[in-house]
């Protein structure tokens, strides 16, 4: 029927690795409620396999009490420390400001505050895509956020044995100082489906080691 909501809703969530912010993706039923479903999701944690690489959540509970004129108001529990009470923050912050009714969040008495005020908790190379579990086909296009040395991020495609099968690199937005976003596509050639990696990271510029480097565990389907 024309105007009918799709049946699935994709959620962006921000979860932690390494005390740092790391984002994933859920598919869920739509429903109009859809920063209460998003913290709902945020409380419950990881699935296995985003686990297994280190993604946890900081937070027990979450609650929205309203959203008006670009602000959610939120409730969070006290936390142990500083830290532990900004992670929890910007999990919140990052996860909410997905939606066009969200530019910033409100926690207790505090200012609104939004993605730039937690920017710091961001590791240097984000990937916003694919997420951890993706299927992908040749070419992939792998996208997110960098500030690294001269703008430059690399890519590269591993299979289940570890093996490289491709790279390519481009340049962010911004860089050395400062964050911008990236895009690039590389193909590879697979005989059959299986586990993989997408790595990005910085190349040293003292060794040409990679640095800074992200893994995304994901199916490499097969090529033709």
């Amino acid at each position: 029927m024309a105007g009918s909501r799709p049946a699935n809703l994709t959620l962006e969530l921000w979860y932690v690795r390494d005390g740092r912010l790391a984002p994933t993706r859920r598919a869920r039923p739509t429903t109009v409620a859809t920063s209460r479903l998003a913290l709902t999701e945020l409380v419950a944690g990881p699935n296995p396999t985003e686990a297994s690489t280190g993604l946890v959540t900081l937070l027990p509970a979450a609650e929205v009490s309203r959203i008006e004129a670009g602000v959610a108001t939120v409730r969070l529990p006290g936390a142990p420390d500083p830290g532990t009470a900004r992670l929890r923050e910007a999990q919140v912050v990052y996860t909410l400001t997905q939606f066009p009714t969200v530019r910033q969040v409100a926690f207790g008495a505090a200012a609104p505050a939004g993605r730039v005020d937690y920017a710091d908790l961001l590791p240097a190379i984000v990937v916003t895509h694919p997420v951890i579990g993706d299927r992908v086909t040749s070419p992939v296009t792998v996208s997110g956020s960098a500030d690294v040395f001269e703008a430059t991020v690399s890519v590269r495609v591993r299979d289940a044995t570890g093996r490289q099968l491709a790279t390519a690199f481009t340049t962010a937005t911004c860089g050395t100082g400062c964050r911008g976003g990236y895009r690039v596509t590389v193909g590879y050639r697979l005989d059959r489906e299986q586990p993989g990696t997408i790595e990005a990271y910085e190349v040293s510029a003292v060794d040409g080691s990679p640095i800074k480097l992200i893994s995304v565990p994901v199916t490499l389907a097969a090529t033709r």
